[in-house]
């Protein structure tokens, strides 16, 4: 995936963050697109489907989480990845947001050669995800790591991207108990600080879509896959 094929969704009420963070982006060689509210960037992002989405919180007429609850349930955008763009960074907004769907949390302000690091990073994870080949079965569950599918019991089931790539990593060796820094190490990296609570918040989704017994809590630990 060429920079110039790569369409990046800037959204946020403040003129001068989109102008600034628009510039930055767009001199790496990327196509960005603007919203000022969440409806305006379902609507474009509907229309364009960018590869990565960049939202801030706070906005008029509807928020950066309701809109990513909006994004994650359009079945055209599932890979597309969504990072919030904020001056709250307070713990439980970072909870809603990853609970929301989200991919990643950057607080602002944020130097400009860090946000395109991050930027850098985020997409490196869609290009992975777009080479991997990688079909896992287990009884009734199948997952597709080639096109982001869960097949669960002949019906499919849609998934945001993080709780995709953790029951792939859980269900990748069913059994094994995955320490919860290593959870965090592989499935957001070193460049995200996310508090502990994440790894929770999305473990538990995954129960309610998924099934509470195919999932064990090693205490003090982390998780494992249960067949």
């Amino acid at each position: 995936m060429k920079k110039k094929d790569t369409v990046i969704l800037l959204v946020d009420d403040e003129p001068d963050i989109l102008e600034i963070v628009g510039y930055n982006l767009s001199s790496e060689g990327y196509s960005i697109l603007t919203a000022t509210n969440g409806a305006e960037a379902i609507k474009i992002a509907k229309k364009k489907k960018p590869h990565l989405i960049i939202l801030d919180v706070m906005m008029p007429e509807m928020d950066g989480i309701e809109a990513c609850e909006q994004l994650r349930k359009l079945p055209e955008l599932e890979n597309t990845i969504i990072t919030f763009l904020t001056a709250r960074g307070e713990d439980y907004s970072q909870v809603a947001g990853f609970d929301a769907g989200a991919d990643d949390y950057i607080v602002k302000p944020v130097k400009p050669k860090i946000l395109v690091s991050k930027v850098k990073a985020l997409l490196r994870r869609f290009k992975a995800a777009e080479e991997s080949d990688n079909i896992v079965k287990i009884g009734n569950l199948v997952i597709n790591r080639d096109e982001y599918k869960i097949i669960k019991d002949k019906k499919e089931l849609v998934l945001p991207r993080k709780e995709f790539e953790l029951l792939s990593l859980l269900a990748s060796k069913p059994g094994k108990v995955f320490k919860r820094e290593d959870i965090l190490d592989k499935i957001w990296g070193s460049e995200v600080i996310v508090g502990g609570r994440t790894i929770d918040v999305h473990v538990r989704k995954l129960r309610e879509k998924i099934g509470d017994e195919s999932f064990k809590t090693v205490k003090g630990v982390g998780y494992k896959f249960v067949v």
